[in-house]
């Protein structure tokens, strides 16, 4: 067991490229990771990390060590789990939510399942920043849009619209944007959480069309441009999710209807593992459940076009 001690800290430096982040992920102290690898090292009598003040990084032999000691803590892993998943999801759950998503959706969702599996604990990071799983010690993530990351394994759960909106006060003294080129004379209202915020794009395929557009405010996040928006200081594009209370309402309208971006996604991620834990494998399930079908967040709104709103 010592061994295996020695072998799991290794795997977890290596992966985290931490000490730090290693030893937050085992649960045990930074001093305790270092005596770890140092004692393997020793036993091995071989250099497998090479250490800096700012970086921790692979030496040949640990690049080669690594992939057969992976192996062996998945091994071991998977071996424990199968026992432990006999009586069902237990244990802590950490998991990663975009912030409008996940005040304005997965919360309620969350809730719903604590309720269901009194055997899980959840500890629920709420950030707009795409968090690295392995080494921040995460069992999941929701995740919305592109996922450069092909080292984690992706579910879609749900689709969901962009929307461009502003509110009828604003577009009452500005008028409304009749095609996406027409935004650039437009009060743009910009979402810092955006790949590049001041290119909108419409459409796919052949019929894309990139817009660029301008605006005095910024905000890294969807709901402040929806408050934004909704005040009259402009439009924004936003996910259907964070603006449809205010389309239901009235109090936003949806523009260019006829022009929308393809659909982006809504994905639970998780890392690759041999042996998937009953508590994530749990989760995903009832979040696949959950947002089954037609997306609460895209029905009782109408769509709104601008020569409805001039015609008035």
């Amino acid at each position: 067991m010592d061994r295996f001690d020695e072998i799991n800290a290794f795997t977890a430096v290596a992966d985290a490229r931490s000490f730090t982040h290693a030893a937050r992920r085992l649960g045990v102290s930074s001093a305790q990771v270092s005596k770890l690898v140092a004692r393997l090292e020793n036993r091995l009598g071989a250099r497998l990390l090479n250490r800096t003040t700012r970086d921790v990084s692979l030496t040949d032999t640990g690049r080669a060590y690594l992939e057969r000691a992976r192996n062996l803590v998945e091994e071991f892993e998977a071996l424990e789990g199968s026992v432990r998943d006999q009586s069902g999801p237990r244990g802590l759950l950490r998991i990663s939510a975009p912030v409008s998503f996940g005040a304005n959706q997965l919360t309620p969702a969350l809730l719903d399942f604590a309720a269901a599996y009194p055997e899980v604990s959840i500890d629920v990071s709420v950030t707009d920043r795409m968090v690295n799983l392995v080494e921040e010690g995460f069992d999941v993530a929701v995740r919305i849009g592109d996922l450069p990351d092909s080292s984690v394994i992706a579910r879609k759960l749900a689709p969901v619209r962009l929307v461009t909106c502003a509110s009828p006060a604003y577009l009452q003294a500005a008028g409304a944007p009749a095609s996406p080129q027409d935004l650039a004379r437009h009060e743009a209202i910009l979402d810092n959480n955006m790949r590049d915020p001041t290119i909108w794009t419409y459409g796919g395929g052949v019929d894309r069309q990139e817009v660029r557009v301008h605006g005095r405010l910024k905000f890294g996040g969807a709901d402040a441009c929806v408050a934004a928006a909704r005040r009259g200081l402009g439009i924004t594009v936003t996910p259907a999710f964070a603006a449809a209370d205010d389309l239901r309402a009235g109090r936003l309208t949806a523009l260019l209807c006829a022009y929308e971006p393809q659909l982006i996604h809504v994905h639970a991620v998780y890392p690759h593992a041999r042996h998937l834990a009953a508590k994530v494998r749990a989760f995903v399930d009832f979040l696949a459940d959950r947002f089954a079908g037609e997306p609460e967040w895209h029905q009782g709104w109408g769509e709104i076009h601008a020569h409805e709103l001039t015609s008035t």
